[in-house]
């Protein structure tokens, strides 16, 4: 498929943020910083970036849908023609945007590729931990230029969980370990997981432009990823709840032991 190279969305990734994101880090300015919704936070960074990668991404695909999560919030039906698009993107211009307002590096700027109803490339840039992660479908996931496993949970060990989640947050699922907070940001918490800082996610939502990204970038390093129900996830998934983890095994025991709380909401 013409377009853009991996390395040319990675590069577009890192410029956008250099030219518009770094900039306001630790320096938002008065009426720089909107709520979308009570608690729901968007700045001045987020919405130039979406709009100068969605441009650059429509003008290399013009046929491609562009699901950017800013966009969504003003056009909820930029969804359904994500959801029946044969080849869409998906645009996360500023994750985290809490972390990033509270002046926390823990942020980044995610897009992914779908066609088909798979997500075929996925790319995360850490602007102030100065990573950037790739993968491409049957291609591997590389942290810059080292690529990536992740590491199965031994058999005689506990898998340690993570969650932004406040009704899970702190509890410990059936047999396991209470869960710790994770970095509140997909575009952290999918690296970490990866780095070995945490064995599996739980998430309540499964937002394509959040979990799009770090979802193939898991399984492409070893990984797992499916719904609190036993489904698999998709990139078109809209229902409730993800469990990530380092192994198909974990994976499927968090969600056995966290199918409840869902089914509880």
């Amino acid at each position: 498929m013409p377009g853009l190279s991996t390395d040319a969305v990675r590069d577009l990734l890192q410029e956008v943020a250099a030219e518009v994101i770094t900039p306001r880090f630790r320096s938002l300015g008065e009426g720089e910083v909107m709520e979308k919704n009570p608690g729901d936070l968007v700045t001045v960074a987020d919405r130039e970036a979406e709009v100068l990668l969605s441009a650059a991404l429509r003008d290399a695909y013009p046929d491609a849908a562009v699901l950017g999560e800013e966009a969504f919030a003003l056009d909820h039906t930029l969804l359904d023609r994500y959801l029946a698009a044969e080849h869409a993107f998906t645009v996360d211009p500023v994750d985290g945007t809490k972390n990033f307002v509270n002046g926390s590096p823990d942020h980044a700027v995610m897009v992914a590729e779908v066609v088909g109803g798979e997500t075929v490339r996925a790319w995360i840039h850490q602007p102030e931990h100065g990573v950037t992660w790739t993968a491409e479908r049957g291609a591997g996931t590389f942290r810059d230029d080292e690529r990536m496993t992740c590491t199965p949970v031994a058999e005689d060990a506990e898998p340690r969980g993570a969650t932004s989640m406040w009704s899970l947050r702190g509890h410990a699922l059936d047999g396991l370990p209470p869960m710790r907070l994770s970095w509140v940001c997909c575009g952290v918490d999918y690296p970490k997981l990866m780095e070995g800082e945490t064995d599996y996610i739980v998430y309540s939502r499964s937002n394509p432009w959040d979990h799009a990204p770090g979802t193939l970038m898991v399984t492409e390093a070893g990984g797992a990823v499916g719904h609190p129900d036993g489904t698999p996830y998709s990139p078109r998934s809209t229902r409730p709840g993800l469990v990530v983890a380092v192994d198909a095994h974990t994976c499927n025991a968090v969600q056995r032991r966290v199918a409840e709380a869902f089914t509880r909401a």
